[in-house]
């Protein structure tokens, strides 16, 4: 920051260096969570990673609390922006996984629920699918389910939606 009338860099107010520092803390937090893989990609420093790794086995609190601030006060010496980047793609991974997820248990159910009428729709989203299969797995499931019956073969249906939308549908 600078002074407009001094042109002289101005130090930042203690509460901004305090925000900074929380936020970094509050980063360091979020890398606890990653796996030992997903930090070793990001290629920090040494000292960072045995403090990360440090943190995930202290279970006081007082003391995870002194952990993270020495985390937040390493990462100064760090550009957090490829962190920040990292912790972003990472929970946008976990928001398309559970969209997906979520769209192939409706599919599922519509299957089970609509039968054949249901069939359109999912042979839009996964072309590939053999459409005998899917019509015998939403019978079965469709029976089970009236009969109430353990969903064994709906399981089935996902694990065979799953497979396909993994072999390359969107």
């Amino acid at each position: 920051m600078y002074d407009p009338d001094h042109e002289q860099p101005v130090k930042p107010s203690k509460t901004r260096r305090k925000r900074d520092m929380e936020a970094l803390q509050e980063l360091g937090s979020e890398l606890i969570e990653f796996s030992e893989e997903a930090l070793v990609q990001l290629k920090l420093p040494e000292g960072l990673l045995d403090a990360i790794r440090d943190a995930r086995n202290i279970h006081s609190r007082s003391a995870r609390r002194r952990q993270l601030q020495y985390i937040g006060k390493l990462m100064r010496g760090i550009d957090p922006a490829p962190i920040r980047a990292a912790i972003d793609a990472r929970e946008h991974q976990q928001e398309t996984h559970t969209q997906t997820f979520h769209l192939l248990e409706e599919l599922r159910d519509d299957l089970v629920l609509h039968g054949d009428s249901a069939l359109g729709r999912v042979l839009e989203y996964c072309p590939q699918a053999d459409r005998q299969h899917l019509r015998k797995l939403a019978r079965q499931a469709r029976r089970e389910h009236d009969e109430h019956q353990p969903p064994k073969t709906s399981r089935r249906l996902f694990r065979y939606l799953r497979e396909l939308q993994e072999a390359g549908t969107p």
